[in-house]
């Protein structure tokens, strides 16, 4: 099981890698994989009072799941996006991956994602707002891109109070 000191920090050359698809014979280790991002976020719920995603290559995975727990667990594996709205918004985004730093980064108000879930059946999600940034943060991982590569300009981080 992995613990909070398996996350990847800011600086690790992993986090800038783009992730290779899930492919259908490896659907057997999605649950371990799964397993693992619940517990990590549980741990950085518990120590920084965050964390409503996280995708696998936080967890040196570098495939393309990205696990949220909000409402229940949901797994998105291989996202992609169909729909990203013109309107745009503005906020403070922190990082399991560097959890005292917030970056300002603008986001896609609403989106479309479609993704296979645990059981390699297909879904879509029309997501708005909270969500909608939030799936951007965790797909941005998949393809090597931190927050911190989208600040608005150099004024856009913070230590978090």
């Amino acid at each position: 099981m992995k613990r909070l000191e398996d996350l990847l920090l800011l600086g690790d050359p992993r986090l800038y890698e783009k992730c290779e698809p899930v492919l259908f014979d490896e659907l057997s280790l999605v649950p371990g994989w799964v397993a693992d991002l619940d517990n990590v976020m549980r741990e950085i719920r518990a120590k920084y009072n965050f964390g409503r995603g996280i995708a696998a290559p936080q967890l040196g995975i570098m495939k393309r799941p990205i696990y949220m727990n909000i409402d229940k667990p949901t797994v998105f594996i291989n996202p992609e996006f169909t729909y990203l709205s013109d309107e745009l918004f503005e906020l403070w985004y922190d990082c399991m991956s560097f959890p005292n730093l917030l970056v300002k980064v603008k986001r896609h108000k609403k989106l479309t994602i479609k993704y296979l879930d645990e059981n390699w059946q297909p879904q879509e999600w029309h997501m708005e707002d909270d969500l909608s940034e939030l799936l951007q943060h965790e797909y941005d991982h998949l393809e090597g891109i931190l927050c911190t590569s989208r600040a608005i300009d150099e004024r856009s981080f913070k230590w978090r109070p």
